[in-house]
């Protein structure tokens, strides 16, 4: 696999190619991401191209040696924000649609990247998908960074333009409350009973 540090560089110094293997690198996840946020694939299609347009406009400002992917999900962020303030998608409905973006499967129909994973019930999935629609923004993109992207809490902060401490805050708060309306105990609660 290829380092982003090298493809950024690469493409900073002018060599097309290396932005097709970063974007060949950066655009799945980060598709997903947006899909989860906007829970509209042509709204995350849109994104992504608008993500990948200001990268190639602001590539100048890159930090060279820097790690590019939470600068790039910040970009995404907030290119995800301005829309929304735009009014164009006033509500963002997380749990609204059952459509969700394509995942690469081997030929028995499991997802490649998931094969040794227990099945998720789907009546649990969507109710799931309903209760995380009702957090607000803030602690939905921090349960949406921190599990569901697997990102880090200090990649999920900076991508969000906060502090660690504040996304500690936001996860735990949207953890909390999706255990809340989903019926099951609370941390403390489990703490309490062992």
């Amino acid at each position: 696999m290829a380092d982003p540090k090298e493809l950024m560089a690469r493409y900073c110094d002018g060599e097309a190619g290396a932005f097709r293997e970063l974007y060949a690198l950066v655009s799945p996840k980060l598709y997903g991401y947006l899909v989860k946020m906007t829970r509209s694939k042509a709204v995350a299609d849109d994104l992504l191209q608008q993500t990948f347009l200001k990268v190639h406009r602001a590539r100048a400002a890159y930090v060279r040696g820097a790690d590019p992917v939470p600068w790039i999900y910040s970009i995404a962020h907030r290119t995800f924000i301005d829309d929304v303030r735009k009014g164009k998608r006033a509500k963002v409905g997380v749990g609204d649609t059952d459509d969700l973006p394509e995942i690469a499967a081997d030929l028995h129909g499991e997802p490649a990247d998931r094969k040794d994973e227990p099945r998720a019930d789907p009546e649990l999935l969507a109710a799931t998908l309903d209760a995380l629609a009702e957090l607000p923004e803030q602690q939905r993109e921090a349960v949406v960074l921190t599990k569901l992207q697997g990102k880090s809490v200090a990649e999920a902060a900076e991508i969000a333009g906060t502090t660690v401490g504040a996304m500690k805050v936001r996860a735990h708060r949207g953890y909390e409350a999706l255990r809340a309306k989903l019926g099951a105990p609370s941390a403390k609660q489990s703490r309490e009973a062992s």
